[in-house]
């Protein structure tokens, strides 16, 4: 399984309900891209203060590396990103994506 990380810095004009309708959009590709198998999204509550203003995120699990590639290549995926880029603090700057092995 692939956990797909990702970490961003919204910009502070975004508006919790955006946040949660950008995230509910990336959270619908789950009918659209097969091996999407789940999406947990929300503010960092740790208290360690290490977030470096990256103080939202996502993770998706993927079923394999193919799944998570068909995803990163799904037009829908590219038009839910490029709502995501525009939300956050200095666009694609504003973002870190990390990928594991579970």
């Amino acid at each position: 399984m692939i956990r797909h990380c990702v970490f961003v810095r919204f910009r502070p004009d975004v508006t919790g309900e955006e946040r949660t309708a950008i995230y509910a959009e990336l959270e619908s590709l789950r009918e659209v891209v097969p091996g999407f198998l789940a999406m947990s999204s929300g503010p960092n509550v740790s208290l360690e203060g290490l977030h470096q203003g990256f103080a939202d995120g996502f993770t998706m699990d993927f079923a394999d590396e193919v799944a998570r590639d068909a995803y990163l290549v799904h037009p829908d995926h590219k038009a839910a990103g490029a709502k995501l880029v525009a939300a956050l603090d200095g666009g694609r700057n504003g973002l870190i994506v990390f990928d594991i092995v579970v």
